[in-house]
């Protein structure tokens, strides 16, 4: 790597000892979007305020991606599901986990930030994605 990681794409989510995903909530109806909205898709107010998710969640369904969509530069498979956090929202994400026999519904699943591939410079591109909570 020559530099510091760059994230996928700007504004999605923020790294840090607690991971965030950076939302926003209507201040008219109440509702959470994701990614950051500077209106309302639901009732089209204007100005949400900015929230940050940070979970655990809820897994609601998954699959696993074994053939590279065009121009994905990531290693295959992986795993994608929907994950449902405590404001309601439900992100649809990568996953850490690429089998899908070593998931459940209901299972409790946590934000990480995780390598996706290296970019033309040498940089690790980042993003986020849902891992399970370990059973202690």
């Amino acid at each position: 790597m020559t530099g510091p990681p760059v994230m996928v794409r700007a504004g999605l989510f923020r790294d840090g000892d607690a991971p965030v995903l950076l939302a926003s909530r209507c201040t008219r109806c109440g509702q959470v979007l994701f990614p950051r909205a500077d209106g309302c898709t639901y009732c089209s107010a204007e100005a949400p305020e900015p929230v940050e998710l940070a979970g655990p969640g809820t897994l609601w369904s998954w699959t696993a991606v074994t053939a590279p969509p065009p121009g994905y530069r990531g290693e295959v498979p992986f795993g994608v599901g929907v994950v449902e956090l405590p404001e309601g929202v439900r992100i649809i994400g990568r996953l850490t986990e690429s089998d899908p026999a070593a998931l459940t519904a209901g299972q409790q699943m946590e934000l990480r930030v995780v390598p996706l591939h290296t970019d033309d410079e040498g940089n690790d591109v980042v993003t986020y994605a849902f891992a399970p909570v370990a059973s202690s």
